[in-house]
């Protein structure tokens, strides 16, 4: 059994470059685009340091299943590149996972966000990998257009 889950989706922005990461460098915009952010309007939230640079913390807590808890933290950052992520899930499940928004320029005014995600599995978990990975690229992919359908008012 695989012991690594992969997700990675990608959409092309009508946006330059720079104004698509002036956006989503911000962790707090993800409560604009994420379905799993907007999920639950309940849930609490906190936050360490400052937003947009690496240290970050944005934690949440929701009685709801499918949000739970855990926190989020900015690992690393290049202007107008890239930002990668550390998540820290404590409900449902205990785990702990790297995501990355990556940007890439398409033509002048486009570009493509391409959103990974990594994390182990474990047994008896791994053997609905191929079920996961198909419900949280759903998922990226509808933040995705979420986030397109945002920048391109």
């Amino acid at each position: 059994m695989a012991k690594q889950l992969q997700v990675e989706q990608s959409i092309i922005i009508d946006r330059p470059q720079s104004e698509v990461y002036e956006y989503l460098k911000y962790v707090k915009n993800q409560n604009q685009f994420s379905v799993w952010n907007m999920a639950d309007p309940q849930q609490k939230t906190s936050e360490s340091g400052i937003d947009g640079t690496v240290g970050f913390i944005y934690s949440w807590d929701s009685q709801l299943k499918n949000v739970g808890a855990g926190s989020q933290e900015i690992k690393n950052m290049k202007e107008g590149e890239f930002m990668a992520y550390e998540l820290r899930f404590e409900r449902p499940m205990k785990n702990i996972a790297q995501s990355a928004f990556v940007l890439h320029p398409v033509q002048e005014n486009q570009t493509k966000v391409t959103w990974n995600f990594k994390g182990p599995t474990k047994f008896p978990m791994s053997l609905f990998k191929f079920l996961f990975q198909k419900m949280l690229g759903k998922d990226m992919a509808k933040s995705l257009d979420n986030l397109k359908a945002k920048l391109e008012l």
